[in-house]
């Protein structure tokens, strides 16, 4: 064994650690609150009460869960993947900032370099949410007025299509082929069931994308 595996050994042992230290911290201060609370004002919830108000919300969000970890895991790396679950907003702000990121400095996902490269990106996106939320807090009073405005709503209810939008284009234009069949298949499945949930639909894409992709490499297409 030589240096270099070693120390990528021990790198992903030290990361596996940190990681779930700060996963099991940040999973006991969300617990707290609620805890807190409780004790504060003596009054708990009854189990009855508690399990009517989990089941519904976890028969949605433990699937989803699951899914986004191994959807998401090989795409950021170790580091990137604990930093990312534990800051959240994965979808929106986490993994599309690691796969720009990635793509401008030309590292290959799944790589040593693309999971540094990967890591420091999410790091940098929590810092700058983190930073944009105390502006936020700080001057809410004085931006409320502006925010507000009819002529920045439009703006407001575009956010996710432009951004998602113009990452389409970037990764799309490579290679358009491969993304004919994705993109019928998440237009259909919208107009037949328009609330389907994003987490659900994110692996279906990825998998239609990898099958699709498969059966044209197969034939030369590609």
């Amino acid at each position: 064994m030589n240096n270099r595996t070693l120390d990528h050994e021990q790198y992903e042992q030290s990361i596996h650690r940190m990681g779930r230290i700060w996963m099991l911290l940040a999973l006991l201060v969300i617990l707290a609150v609620p805890f807190v609370i409780s004790i504060n004002y003596s009054v708990w919830p009854t189990f009855g009460s508690l399990m009517g108000g989990l089941l519904p919300i976890m028969m949605i969000y433990v699937p989803i869960g699951i899914i986004e970890v191994i959807t998401f895991s090989p795409m950021l790396g170790s580091g990137a993947t604990y930093l990312a679950f534990t800051t959240g907003n994965l979808t929106n702000l986490k993994v599309p900032c690691a796969l720009n990121a990635m793509e401008v400095t030309g590292i290959e996902p799944g790589s040593d370099e693309g999971e540094v490269i990967s890591t420091i990106a999410v790091a940098a996106s929590s810092l700058v949410t983190n930073l944009v939320l105390v502006i936020g807090v700080l001057l809410f009073v004085q931006l409320t007025p502006v925010l507000a405005s009819p002529v920045l709503q439009p703006a407001f209810e575009n956010i996710l299509p432009a951004l998602f939008g113009a990452l389409g284009y970037l990764y799309i234009s490579k290679n358009w082929k491969l993304a004919v069949v994705p993109v019928a298949l998440m237009v259909v499945i919208f107009m037949i069931a328009p609330s389907a949930p994003v987490g659900i639909l994110i692996p279906v894409s990825a998998l239609s994308a990898i099958g699709a992709a498969r059966f044209m490499y197969n034939r030369k297409m590609i």
